[in-house]
């Protein structure tokens, strides 16, 4: 009784100080938006539905001065990008069983297997060094991911991405390789005996059962593609020169088993397919990654957004009575910061926002958030930093202030390291002297903000990374975890695996947890 008085107070304040017209910044305003923050909270309760559903979203390199900056670019200060405003939040790490540097493939695995495994490698055990490719064909080695044990409980299951098919991230559902650059037959050394990931995802479990397979990587997948100004084959990857054409073979196996499929090419292929008469979908829309969001064609005959490619799979697959495991990856957003175009990355990290509000819409316009578990992080995080004291409502791209020591201005946002282009350093009359920033325009697509050490490209960062997540056990995400910890949640949440005659109740949570050990201790004797 006495709670909801309380609440009731808590929510008359509000309306209170909303009704009089508050201005932002002033002290209303701050004890409005704490008395809001306050009132949501003490609604929060512990969902333990068994999750039917589980969606995974990664913000490729979205580590959290990238979603700072990005809430900042869109909404202000004051803000929040759609996800945070979930009511679960935890924090991972990131490092790779070798390294305290991760990288996208590592960290992959450690998301879909629940094992942390090493720098480059895909899908097998940690005892696998990258490039051992006779050790990583070993069946022992190879490790289970939750679209495996998905599928076997009879669920669809989905990868869409903005890089290719087989990056590094989305080759984490299904690959095992020793070197995430294989992701084709050119590039596996000779007499290695291994597919590639291109041919692991056509033809072997659990991809060739994938309901839906969303990007681009034609190049990887098809051999003689067509290099064309707007969709250009990229040379520093994979191109694939065996011959084969998996894209032709997944749709002559599909059309063996009498299976309803389709193949989009553009948006609106994909906008018109009708998902109650479909099973399958592959829409593998360029070469090599697909373009930035800034640069996409949004005709009917452009490149679908990454918000139109997930609902699309989502009103597929939420047809499976079983439920379904979708992974959605904003992979664009680590590109751009490799580039060290903040800019471009900013705005991937909307495009990434708007595809995980229009999801939150339409579960719940389905019926179906409460039994959905929607997770959103970051495989690791980037370099990039924001620093100096800018005003409020200063252009996050924009210049913070002038240094002390040699009167240059500096922008907001830097990286600690990055490739030429971000190096603005001159000598003059034998002096190093760093570029004023305000005689240029630092908002510009293409610039490059300041980076303090040169190296060929900007390198990812080795901070922790956020968890945000809702619905069924996303209270499980509630302080520092090892990264590994989120394929352990998705399980037990949907209860897969080793926790698919798991309860609710605390007795077989333990029960289930001590078998595991004493499985593990037996596996290390």
């Amino acid at each position: 009784m006495m709670s909801s008085i309380f609440h009731v107070t808590i929510l008359f304040s509000i309306l209170l100080h909303s009704s009089l017209g508050v201005k932002v910044l002033d002290n209303k305003f701050w004890k409005e938006t704490a008395l809001e923050d306050l009132y949501e909270s003490l609604k929060v309760d512990y969902n333990t539905n068994i999750a039917k559903n589980v969606i995974l979203f990664i913000g490729d390199g979205m580590g959290p001065n990238t979603v700072t900056a990005a809430r900042i670019y869109s909404e202000g200060e004051t803000g929040y990008l759609s996800w945070e405003k979930f009511p679960h939040l935890g924090a991972s790490k990131t490092y790779a069983a070798d390294k305290q540097v991760s990288d996208s493939a590592n960290t992959a695995t450690a998301l879909f297997t629940g094992v942390k495994v090493n720098r480059g490698t895909l899908g097998i055990d940690p005892r696998v060094k990258r490039d051992d490719c006779p050790r990583s064909c070993l069946e022992e080695n190879k490790l289970t991911t939750i679209a495996t044990l998905a599928q076997e409980a009879g669920k669809s299951t989905g990868i869409i991405t903005t890089t290719r098919a087989t990056h590094a991230t989305p080759a984490g559902m299904f690959a095992h390789c020793a070197n995430r650059d294989w992701e084709c037959d050119s590039r596996i050394p000779a007499g290695c005996g291994c597919k590639d990931i291109g041919r692991q995802l056509v033809e072997d479990l659990p991809g060739k059962r994938f309901n839906v397979i969303m990007g681009g990587g034609r190049q990887t997948l098809m051999s003689n593609t067509t290099d064309l100004k707007t969709d250009p084959i990229s040379k520093k990857y994979c191109v694939r020169t065996d011959g084969r054409n998996l894209i032709a073979q997944w749709a002559e196996e599909k059309r063996a088993e009498g299976a309803r499929y389709a193949m989009p090419n553009n948006t609106k292929d994909l906008l018109n397919i009708d998902v109650s008469q479909t099973d399958y979908i592959l829409g593998i829309f360029q070469n090599s990654f697909l373009p930035h969001e800034y640069l996409r064609d949004k005709s009917d005959y452009g490149v679908p957004s990454l918000e139109q490619m997930t609902t699309t799979a989502i009103n597929l697959m939420m047809r499976n009575q079983n439920g379904f495991v979708l992974m959605v990856e904003g992979g664009l957003i680590d590109v751009a910061h490799h580039a060290g175009k903040a800019r471009q990355a900013l705005e991937e990290v909307l495009a990434f926002d708007k595809a995980i509000n229009s999801t939150m819409k339409l579960l719940r316009e389905a019926g179906i958030a409460d039994e959905t578990l929607v997770i959103v992080t970051s495989d690791h995080s980037h370099t990039l930093t924001i620093s100096g004291y800018p005003d409020i409502g200063n252009n996050i791209l924009g210049v913070a202030d002038t240094s002390k020591v040699d009167g240059v201005p500096y922008t907001t946002l830097g990286y600690a390291n990055s490739g030429k282009a971000n190096y603005h350093y001159t000598a003059v009359n034998g002096t190093v002297v760093r570029e004023d920033p305000s005689k240029v325009d630092t908002t510009s697509w293409d610039y490059g903000h300041q980076a303090a050490v040169l190296q060929n490209e900007n390198t990812h960062g080795g901070n922790d990374v956020f968890i945000y997540a809702t619905g069924p056990f996303a209270h499980l995400f509630h302080r520092i975890h090892e990264q590994n910890y989120i394929a352990v949640v998705m399980r037990y949440a949907s209860r897969l695996g080793e926790f698919s005659s798991a309860t609710s109740s605390s007795s077989s949570i333990l029960s289930s947890i001590l078998l595991l050990f004493a499985v593990q201790l037996i596996y290390l004797l």
